[in-house]
């Protein structure tokens, strides 16, 4: 039977049918089969992309839920309506001025009504307590004039009107602080350094190779304006799902990613883009994950760029994410910065680009020990039979110091061996002294 379903199967290939697990598959997960000559060729599925936790603009891809204590955002009104979107900031905006005014005209109009200035104040001889004030909507503008304190000068209050006279005080104090509030609250929110954040440029893609024989992470920042971020620094970390050894699953584990804190390379000169680098070593988290283990991970790498703006000296923060496919092993940055006649040139049309280089595919630490005991190879002593002898010769000594060549020590041992001969010759010669 096994032979029988094997022959079908491969009966099946040959007329280009699809098995039947292949068709279970869902729609999305199926992709567009190859066919050759003999054979059509099913690829695995494909692996199902990863919700990012931080977006590629920075944005934080989190909304809280089921908030119970809401009363804590009133609590911190300013920082609320800062936080607001545009179209709801204007919205109030505008709802806060439009309904003062209507209740301070309301007023007016209340004290108007009350003293009669409603009905009598056509009549000779009545002074109201606000002259040409004979409706809700002459209240209403009398209202807006005094609170913008634009002052047309047709109504006007009069000296006979305590309430009145009470009344503007409390109007223009509220309405002063309501300027105060609501121009501050837009300051703020135009001048916040998001927008600053937008000139701030990460690559599209991180990058795994050699550097000074070790395994780096890589990637790369670059600031777009003339006006420079002032105590540049960069932090990452790493988001991956971590079971503990006791069984607890903790999703979204953040773990740092040293890149220069103890060095002081997290400390940048961000005047031209910069290659952020990452040592692989034996505190990095991908100490000993290799290519084909890290395509079957899932993970998110998020960089962090802080600094102050030099126009406002506020506080910039600019954000990105890197997901496990958008690391890439093997590949370096391609060089964005030239030499010109007197200037350095910076080509931002290369600055996403990469190039494929020779990198190893194994893990940092298995890389880490053939380094560490391939040089220990050509050390081994040969065994030799007859092991030589070496005997201590003075000449060789001064020779390190002053180094000659091999024709003059040879002739400086024979004037040496000469002289030898020479002198026991002479004392051979010699007659006998007589007593």
């Amino acid at each position: 039977m096994a032979g029988d379903s094997r022959v079908l199967m491969d009966h099946n290939m040959e007329i280009g049918v699809t098995p039947a697990q292949v068709k279970k598959l869902p729609k999305h997960l199926r992709e567009p089969q190859i066919s050759t000559e003999r054979t059509h060729l099913i690829s695995e599925p494909v692996k199902k992309p990863r919700q990012r936790y931080v977006q590629k603009d920075g944005k934080c891809n989190v909304h809280h839920g089921n908030v119970q204590e809401t009363y804590r955002y009133l609590s911190d009104l300013f920082t609320t309506l800062v936080d607001l979107r545009w179209r709801f900031s204007l919205l109030i905006f505008t709802l806060v001025y439009v309904v003062n005014w209507l209740f301070f005209g309301f007023l007016w109009w209340l004290i108007a009504l009350v003293r009669g200035d409603l009905v009598h104040g056509d009549e000779e001889g009545w002074t109201p307590c606000v002259e040409n004030l004979n409706s809700f909507v002459s209240a209403f503008l009398f209202s807006i004039e005094t609170e913008t304190t634009i002052g047309y000068g047709y109504r006007v209050i009069t000296e006979r009107c305590p309430e009145g006279i009470v009344l503007l005080l409390v109007q223009a104090i509220l309405g002063s602080i309501v300027n105060a509030i609501m121009v501050g609250c837009m300051f703020v929110k135009i001048s916040q350094p998001k927008n600053r954040a937008e000139t701030l440029m990460f690559s599209t893609n991180a990058v795994i190779s050699v550097r000074d024989n070790k395994m780096c992470l890589m990637f790369r920042v670059g600031d777009l304006r003339n006006s420079h971020i002032v105590e540049a620094s960069i932090r990452a970390k790493l988001i991956r799902s971590q079971q503990t050894k006791e069984g607890e699953f903790i999703p979204l584990n953040q773990t740092d990613i040293n890149i220069g804190f103890d060095t002081g390379d997290d400390r940048l000169f961000l005047v031209s883009p910069l290659i952020i680098s990452h040592e692989i070593n034996e505190k990095s988290p991908f100490w000993e994950m290799s290519m084909a283990q890290m395509e079957k991970e899932e993970f998110e790498i998020v960089v962090i760029l802080e600094g102050m703006v030099e126009a406002t000296g506020m506080t910039c923060q600019a954000r990105s994410s890197y997901l496990d496919t958008e690391v890439l092993w093997g590949y370096r940055f391609t060089p964005v910065l030239s030499l010109e006649k007197g200037f350095y040139e910076v080509d931002y049309n290369n600055f996403h680009e990469v190039y494929e280089t020779n990198t190893p595919v194994c893990s940092a630490k298995e890389q880490a020990t053939k380094l560490r005991d391939e040089p220990l190879l050509p050390q081994l002593p040969l065994l030799s039979p007859e092991p030589k002898t070496q005997t201590f010769d003075p000449l060789d000594c001064l020779s390190e110091l002053n180094p000659l060549s091999q024709d003059e020590k040879m002739e400086e041992r024979d004037s040496s061996d000469r002289g030898e001969n020479n002198g026991l010759a002479a004392a051979l010669e010699e007659p006998p002294i007589a007593d």
